[in-house]
């Protein structure tokens, strides 16, 4: 009889506190095998110290983490042999070549020298990097050595990877040849953690998300049904000098407005009437296009800036 597969990440009512402060308070999810979950959250949310949890790397004060089916922190050197994690911010050593870093790395793992060296021409394809195993570290892009430090992150074959940001600081082109490097992942049945300030990048690559808070999971599920459930279908985005003072006047004609600057958000079941009314108005100009993530992100975590 086949074996169900083993769930990647279980985590239960997870509380790490700093002194008086309270960083992650009593969240709880799980990641179903081969999906991409994503964690969305603004800047101090708790983000980066839940995965911190659940890699072991930082002892919570109460709540339970299985990771690979192992718990942490107990056995968590363990858990992260199958485990790939993709820093927030590249760590590649500037006096190795491409396959040197890939070499250097695999040996954390206890893996051979053979082995790895065996592996590196199909990671440096799947990367995008095909070619690149002599390349000094200083002689490629951003991009390249963003997209180097995943095919490091898959270097022990992992079941489940962590990803910090992939994408952040990228050019359109490095983007989307990572989002469709990652979907290649979940296709052959990897599981994928990610973190992103990008709604785009939550929307088209993840199968179910949390959304985090000060410290608290204040929802989740997939990016549907969240946008289904928490906004208004259509969104009329108004800009120009006098775009609030209008707004202010023509509120009543969409389901719930805000403004920011320069800028009117009128978040509409039926938008025809304000439609209608913004032909009458010289000197506005107008989006009108379907609600999304952001739309969602922006309502439940506000506005204001967070450093």
């Amino acid at each position: 009889m086949d074996r169900a597969p083993v769930q990647p990440l279980i985590v239960e009512s997870l509380v790490k506190r700093y002194g008086d402060f309270t960083a992650v308070d009593g969240v709880s999810f799980a990641v179903e095998p081969g999906t991409c979950f994503g964690l969305l959250g603004p800047n101090g949310a708790g983000k980066t110290t839940t995965l911190r949890c659940c890699l072991g790397l930082t002892a919570p004060e109460s709540g339970a983490v299985r990771l690979n089916g192992l718990p942490v922190p107990q056995a968590a050197r363990e858990a992260r042999l199958r485990t790939g994690v993709v820093p927030q911010f590249d760590n590649l050593d500037p006096d190795f070549t491409v396959a040197e870093n890939l070499l250097v790395y695999g040996r954390y793992f206890g893996l051979s020298d053979a082995t790895v060296l065996a592996r590196i021409p199909e990671l440096l394809e799947f990367a995008g990097l095909g070619g690149k195993e002599k390349s000094p570290l200083k002689s490629l892009s951003g991009g390249m050595k963003r997209r180097l430090t995943l095919a490091r992150a898959l270097v022990n074959d992992p079941d489940i990877v962590f990803l910090d940001e992939p994408t952040t600081g990228l050019d359109p082109q490095a983007r989307h040849l990572i989002w469709e490097r990652l979907k290649a992942l979940t296709a052959r049945g990897k599981t994928l953690i990610l973190t992103t300030h990008f709604m785009d990048e939550a929307e088209r690559l993840c199968h179910q998300l949390a959304v985090l808070d000060h410290g608290r999971l204040i929802t989740q599920g997939s990016p549907r049904e969240l946008i289904a459930s928490h906004i208004e279908p259509q969104v009329v985005e108004v800009y120009g000098e006098n775009a609030p003072a209008w707004a202010e006047g023509h509120g009543h004609l969409a389901d719930r407005c805000e403004i920011s600057g320069e800028t009117a958000f009128f978040y509409c079941r039926e938008p025809a009437s304000l439609l209608e009314a913004l032909t009458a108005a010289p000197g506005l100009h107008y989006v009108h296009r379907a609600a999304n993530l952001e739309d969602v992100f922006i309502k439940l975590t506000g506005r204001e800036l967070r450093d």
